[in-house]
């Protein structure tokens, strides 16, 4: 089997079938499907499972009044890198608009943030998260509207967020805004109406940083035990040669008073063998 045959088979994320679900939404807003055929359409987008099963969905349908039918990526595309420079690519942003009535909506993955993203909200949810997006310019704005609803955006680290939306018996998250940004980061703009509702905003590192972070932290603690285990060696290494030379020492000096103690014997005997000489010395000298 050739890859090509093999590229249907793969995988497909859930920025993939977000791009299908918004080039969906286009049509019907353009009469291109009716709302019964986008049902059934946006139903099985969510349902796909594989490249395979994506492509067939949007076959049919053009992108705005071009001609050419969109077509899905087959192929993963190389990771970004870290630096902000090759996430505001400019240009247009991948999706536009969002809406939620009674249901719910949600950006991930690797989309385009353009510079006005405008979401409405009656009593349902949805969540824009920005931490893999790219940027149509360092200024983007989103504009919300949640009436008995809400709206939930995730920023990563390093982006700055200004919030001035209004709410009445609801309200907007101001708790990272004034965070200062990284340099050459982007900037988002959060406006918008409140009623009966919320906007919230909070900042969460990506999957990948905190895989890394944990790796790192995981790596510290190997290396700190590693360390530990290296003192205790040496300690025992220490501890060790200490003793062995405290033994030798205490033998050393065995030894010394064994030998002092025999030399005392030695001349104990010495004593003895003259004195014993002596006196037979006298004896045979009275005869």
């Amino acid at each position: 089997m050739t890859d090509d045959a093999a590229v249907p088979e793969l995988r497909a994320s859930d920025a993939d079938r977000e791009r299908v679900a918004e080039v969906l939404r286009d049509a019907l807003a353009e009469g291109r499907l009716d709302m019964e055929e986008f049902n059934e359409r946006l139903e099985a987008t969510y349902k796909a499972r594989t490249y395979g099963e994506l492509t067939p969905i949007t076959r049919d349908l053009p992108v705005g009044a071009v001609a050419p039918p969109p077509v899905v990526s087959l192929t993963k595309e190389p990771a970004q890198s870290g630096s902000w420079a090759g996430r505001i690519t400019g240009g247009e942003g991948s999706s536009s608009w969002a809406v939620a009535v009674m249901s719910g909506f949600e950006r991930r993955g690797r989309w385009t943030v353009p510079k006005q993203f405008t979401c409405v909200t009656f009593m349902g949810g949805g969540e824009l998260d920005l931490r893999e997006a790219n940027f149509a310019d360092r200024e983007v704005e989103i504009t919300c509207v949640a009436i008995m609803g809400g709206v939930n955006i995730i920023v990563p680290p390093g982006v700055e967020v200004v919030v001035r939306g209004i709410g009445i018996m609801g309200g907007f998250d101001h708790r990272e805004s004034g965070v200062p940004g990284d340099p050459g980061g982007p900037r988002v703009i959060v406006n918008g109406f409140a009623f009966w509702g919320g906007v919230g905003i909070e900042r969460k590192l990506t999957k990948e940083e905190r895989r890394r972070l944990k790796e790192e932290r995981r790596q510290g603690k190997l290396d700190r035990k590693s360390s530990l285990r290296e003192l205790k060696a040496d300690y025992r290494d220490g501890a060790y040669d200490a003793h062995r030379r405290m033994l030798d020492s205490h033998h050393d000096l065995m030894r010394e008073r064994q030998e002092e103690r025999r030399e005392r014997q030695e001349e104990r005997r010495q004593r003895h063998r003259e004195r014993r000489e002596e006196r037979h010395r006298r004896r045979y000298d009275d005869y």
